[in-house]
């Protein structure tokens, strides 16, 4: 085996071993087979071949010869058959040595060539395991901590929100009111809620919410996000988007990924205006055909998940309906990169919206 030269001894000093290399390569596998040399096959030929001419020289030789005047005319049949006699075996044992020496061959080289796919599916493991240690988040990692964060606040918002018991019994109940005369200055009504009175929600954290926030990191997310769910209509659709999100990954299928073509904002306002088919067809923008061969599939075989498909869809279309009459095309051109707007993109392509 060759000598390693004192950088290639430093360069494997240095690279940390992998856990999954659990079986060492043998040293001197991947070496190319040697074209020349004598091997024990051809030496234990050569020694056969050797000992079997020597033996038929000595027979011949002490073999006692025919008297004369009683020649038969057989001498060149004779000779013809001490020649095969003498070179036959030696002629098989050659065969014999060839055939074994290529068995040889074919098993060092099956050898190597099973050593060299162990290290590529070792080189593969240990990159997948460096990857893991590597402290990068993995896309399902990354959903699974903003699904969690939002229901972290989903869970947080419903504490603090006012909430009026009902009666234990018609009888602690309070008596009726009577009716009063008519004031110029009407009051505020028992009934009135705190959504009621909150102001509207800011065009730029309706947004931002149905985008979802990027990390667990992401403050303004968040702070947006809990905003939006103050909002009842919004937080209607936010939960929609979430419910189908969350099925869409079971599938492997991540609206990080897909890439589709933008529509101009007058389109976006024609489907807000009640179009349909061909006209909005721009809006089916998802051109990934395993996402749409996975969730057309999903759609036929899950109940479940056709349900909640065709209800974020009737969310989405209500909400974005009510959005478009206060947005600018800068608003709606924000709004159609969102995570929630290219799953609308992908669903209603497979519900058949923009056919």
């Amino acid at each position: 085996m060759a000598d390693t030269s004192p950088a290639q001894s430093k360069s494997n000093q240095a690279r940390p071993a992998s856990p999954a290399q659990a079986r060492p390569t043998p040293l001197g596998i991947y070496d190319r087979p040697r074209a020349g040399g004598i091997s024990g096959i051809e030496i234990a030929a050569i020694a056969l071949s050797v000992v079997w001419l020597l033996g038929a020289t000595v027979f011949f030789v002490s073999m006692p010869a025919a008297p004369e005047g009683q020649e038969t005319g057989t001498e060149g049949l004779m000779f013809l058959m001490s020649i095969l006699a003498v070179f036959m075996p030696v002629g098989m044992i050659w065969v014999a040595a060839t055939a074994a020496r290529a068995s040889r061959v074919m098993r060092e080289e099956s050898q190597r060539l099973q050593a060299a796919i162990d290290a590529i599916r070792q080189a593969y493991i240990a990159q997948q395991h460096a990857r893991d240690l590597s402290g990068e988040p993995s896309v399902a990692r990354k959903l699974d901590e903003i699904a969690a964060a939002a229901r972290k606040t989903e869970t947080t918002l419903a504490t603090f929100h006012t909430r009026r018991d009902a009666p234990h019994s018609a009888r602690h109940a309070p008596p009726p009111m009577a009716p009063q005369p008519a004031d110029d200055q009407p009051k505020l009504a028992l009934g009135t809620t705190s959504e009621e009175t909150a102001p509207p929600l800011a065009r730029e954290d309706f947004i931002r919410a149905l985008n979802f926030p990027e990390t667990a990191e992401d403050a303004e997310g968040f702070s947006a996000l809990r905003r939006a769910l103050k909002d009842r209509p919004t937080a209607q659709i936010i939960q929609a988007a979430q419910d189908i999100l969350t099925l869409l990954s079971q599938d492997g299928i991540y609206m990080d990924d897909l890439t589709p073509d933008r529509a101009r904002p007058e389109i976006w306002r024609s489907f807000a205006h009640g179009a349909r088919g061909r006209s909005v067809a721009a809006l089916g923008g998802v051109r990934d055909r395993s996402s749409l061969a996975l969730t057309a599939g999903r759609m036929k075989q899950d109940p479940i998940f056709r349900d909640a498909a065709h209800h974020f869809l009737r969310r989405f279309d209500r909400s974005f309906a009510a959005f478009e009459a206060e947005a600018d095309d800068a608003d709606i051109s924000a709004l159609a990169d969102t995570r929630t707007a290219r799953a609308f993109m992908l669903l209603g392509r497979v519900a058949g919206t923009f056919d």
